[in-house]
This record gives C-alpha cells, sequence and structure tokens, in this order.
C-alpha cells in the first residue's frame, strides 16, 4: 500500500511587531536622579565623593553606582561612556556637560538631567547639591545616555 502523504506544514504566524524600546536603562536613571535628590543640600567638595561632601562627577558617578552602573571618577572622563545623544533628545537620567571651548578637552562640569527643564547638580565651592534649572550657556551639544 503506498505511503499516506505527509500532512502540509502548518502556515507560519506572523512574528509580532517588536514593541519600542524602552529608553536606555529607564530604571537606573530613575534611581540615579532618586538618588541624587537624597543627597541635596550636602557641601561642594572638590574631589569629594560623599557620603558627607561631594563634587560634581563625584556625585553623578556615586549616584550611578547606587544603580549599578560605573562611572569613571572625572568629568571629562564620563563625557567618553555612554552613547552621546543630541542635547534636544535629552532626556531624564542623562549626564549633561559644560565646556568652556567647546570641546571634550575643556569639560568643566557634569550633572544629571532630572527632566522638565531641571539638573541636578554639586555645582562649587560654597554652595550645596542642589536642583536647579538648566543654564545653557558653555553647555556641550551633547548629552551622554548610560
Amino acid at each position: 500500500a503506498p505511503a499516506p502523504a505527509p500532512a502540509p506544514a502548518p502556515a507560519p504566524k506572523p512574528t509580532p511587531a517588536p514593541a519600542p524600546a524602552p529608553p536606555v536603562k529607564a530604571g537606573a536613571a530613575q534611581t540615579a536622579i532618586a538618588w541624587a535628590r537624597t543627597q541635596i543640600g550636602k557641601p561642594y567638595g572638590w574631589g569629594a565623593t560623599g557620603p558627607d561632601a561631594y563634587d560634581c562627577s563625584g556625585l553623578t558617578m556615586r549616584a550611578y553606582q547606587q544603580a549599578g552602573i560605573s562611572l569613571p571618577r572625572t568629568s571629562r572622563a564620563q563625557y567618553n561612556v555612554g552613547t552621546r545623544i543630541p542635547l534636544s533628545q535629552v532626556q531624564a537620567g542623562d549626564l549633561v556637560f559644560w565646556s568652556n571651548n567647546g570641546g571634550a578637552g575643556g569639560i568643566y562640569h557634569v550633572a544629571i538631567y532630572s527632566g522638565g527643564g531641571m539638573r541636578v547638580q554639586a555645582p562649587y565651592s560654597g554652595a550645596a547639591v542642589q536642583e536647579v534649572p538648566m543654564f545653557y550657556t558653555n553647555i556641550m551639544p551633547f548629552a551622554v545616555r548610560l
């Protein structure tokens, strides 16, 4: 007797379209912002990395450490990690930088963009960690997304 014909293979189901990608490590960004806000009021200290005082890059380094992301110590080095994002596309949690010559070599300050036109930063000697409106003079045209 002839062998029965094999059943036709079922048609493959269409692959559903992937969901849009969330912002890069959104949970980490929110963790870093929330932790940085708990440091508001602590004094600025040149070279300080906490827990009692911070300089700008010490604050950003420790904030992202709380979210499980390791950052280098200085603002210039932090500019060279993650993904550079045009400032026009900045999102909460991105690092924003200021330069005295418009280039990476002149970077002198970093802050965490906290959303709504605000930033959390350790500003300068004599001041405390604060959340304040963005300041665009000398700002670099790219933020860094981690």
